[in-house]
């Protein structure tokens, strides 16, 4: 059952394996020997892509609730062992994951030797019940309002940086309006849409859609380019601190960008929360203690 589960969420017998701790062959024998004792295929095969029959559908839908049924039982159980032990999946960003690496996993692995943590970043906003992960971990604004949220502390700023190079032969923009005469890198959001930078300054606040013929969705490609010489980039003030310090790119406006909420933990209520995601959420909240 939850190998049909996984291939349904995953639409994919390589990622469904990987999320199994299993060999993609091992799972597609699985699914065979059970569409061969059913009569009826489960899933469309074929070398791009893989979907679900109208029958596979319909039996999805009555298995899904009891699986997650005999899932909260087992946690129940779990929950009664004196240490955490199991897997913990998390979603977070690029940035947000370089964030909780030291602080959050790695001391959790250290306390509990009986875990395991796999931890997927991505810049694409996530359903973390619908893709299967446990927790996630994004920008506050970002956290879908059905979930319970933790912040996790230290606030964040971004930072509109430029390169030595950029600025020798093009005058240094003093108030956010200037930018709309510099050649800036346009952000697109995971849902497609464009990013308009915020500023916000004694109170007054602005969104403003730059102007540029570059348009990224991945941070370290944009950094590359604006290392490059060619634009004025726009990003969480953590993953270009290192490059300022080395003088390799120049902060203009910061009088513009004010610390705002930082990353915060979230994950779906459930009844009967693993002993080891109950573990985690303890120690977020001793590290958002400070």
């Amino acid at each position: 059952m939850k190998a049909v589960l996984a291939v349904a969420r995953r639409r994919s017998f390589r990622a469904a394996a990987a999320d199994l701790d299993m060999s993609t062959t091992a799972l597609s024998h699985s699914i065979a020997r059970l569409e061969a004792g059913l009569g009826v295929r489960l899933f469309h095969r074929t070398t791009r892509s893989v979907s679900l029959t109208g029958a596979g559908d319909s039996f999805v839908a009555q298995i899904a609730p009891a699986v997650a049924d005999i899932d909260d039982a087992m946690e129940v159980v779990r929950a009664q062992r004196d240490t955490p032990a199991g897997m913990l999946r998390i979603n977070a960003s690029r940035v947000a994951g370089c964030e909780v690496i030291g602080p959050l996993v790695l001391e959790f692995l250290r306390r509990y030797p009986e875990m395991q943590v796999d931890l997927v970043t991505e810049e694409r906003l996530v359903d973390i019940v619908a893709e299967g992960f446990d927790l996630g971990i994004r920008p506050a604004h970002l956290v879908p309002s059905d979930m319970i949220a933790l912040s996790l502390g230290r606030p964040q700023r971004y930072a509109v940086v430029a390169s030595p190079d950029y600025l020798r032969a093009h005058p240094m923009p003093r108030v956010p309006a200037d930018l709309l005469a510099h050649e800036c890198i346009r952000v697109r959001l995971p849902n497609g849409t464009p990013f308009r930078w915020q500023f916000e300054r004694a109170g007054e606040v602005l969104h403003l859609d730059v102007r540029g013929r570059l348009v990224l969705d991945e941070a370290d490609v944009a950094r590359l380019a604006v290392l490059a010489g060619g634009m004025i980039g726009f990003f969480v003030e953590g993953s270009v601190l290192a490059d300022i310090a080395a003088g390799r790119l120049i902060r203009v406006l910061e009088d513009w960008t004010p610390p705002r909420p930082g990353f915060s933990l979230y994950y779906a209520g459930r009844r009967n929360p693993s002993a080891g995601m109950a573990a985690f959420v303890a120690l977020a909240r001793e590290v958002a203690r400070g």
